[in-house]
């Protein structure tokens, strides 16, 4: 630990930490809140042998333009490109503005963490331009730390770390990371993943030499976050509470 305890510094697991059979949960509201946010973090767990799975709160995508007739699509390469990393990648059945922190879909939260039964989890930051993220944040929140209240069933535990990420400057307000995981040897495998499902969603063959917007915020991004810790590339989450300084 730093002798300072405001002092941030990277965040890499403790050589002895056991990680088989240990899981991670991480959620968005959208199919590329993930590999947008936390892509290197999500590799560097399944690195360590970690389960990881991805909870997508919005699986209706037939009214967004971008995807016109071919929403399905959208879901089946968004699994495909997970799978293929080895990432499991789940869907619920909203659509964007259509939910809320409401009972329903807090239940619908909560039966994914009750039945993956996640040692770590990712959510999205509680403040964003974006109203589809911050109910997603409310309800992750809520889903996360009391699944058996919500679903009023015994044995269904919350989780014991939970980090907030955020979403890049055009959407996420006031995120202020307390802790920062070194994604430099991930990073070419996060920009390549992110690419292969933006092209998608362009309608366009993907080309590593011609980097989507998307992927240009999330360099630009990595490696503000790098210099802010002292690494070339890095991803940066707020703790909700004080953990030990091993994310993974």
């Amino acid at each position: 630990m730093p002798n300072d305890p405001n002092q941030i510094r990277p965040i890499s697991p403790a050589p002895s930490m056991t990680t088989a059979n240990r899981t991670v949960l991480a959620i968005g509201a959208h199919y590329d809140d993930c590999p947008f946010g936390i892509p290197g973090i999500l590799l560097q767990a399944l690195r360590r042998h970690y389960r990881v799975v991805i909870l997508n709160i919005i699986g209706d995508y037939t009214c967004w333009a971008p995807v016109t007739g071919r929403a399905q699509e959208l879901l089946e390469i968004s699994v495909r490109l997970a799978r293929e990393r080895g990432i499991e990648m789940r869907f619920l059945g909203y659509a964007s503005m259509q939910f809320g922190a409401d009972p329903e879909a807090a239940r619908a939260v909560a039966e994914v963490v009750a039945d993956v039964k996640p040692d770590v989890a990712f959510m999205l930051w509680h403040r964003d331009r974006h109203p589809d993220h911050e109910a997603a944040a409310a309800l992750s929140w809520k889903a996360l730390r009391q699944p058996g209240a919500i679903l009023g069933r015994e044995g269904a535990k919350g989780v014991g770390r939970i980090y907030a990420y955020d979403n890049g400057p055009g959407h996420t307000i006031g995120f202020e990371p307390n802790a920062f995981v070194d994604v430099t040897a991930e990073f070419p495998e996060s920009m390549e993943w992110l690419g292969r499902l933006m092209a998608f969603v362009r309608n366009r063959p993907y080309d590593p030499n011609s980097p989507d917007g998307a992927q240009a915020a999330k360099e630009t991004l990595a490696r503000y976050r790098g210099l802010a810790c002292g690494v070339k590339c890095a991803e940066a989450v707020w703790a909700s509470g004080n953990y030990p300084l091993e994310i993974l």
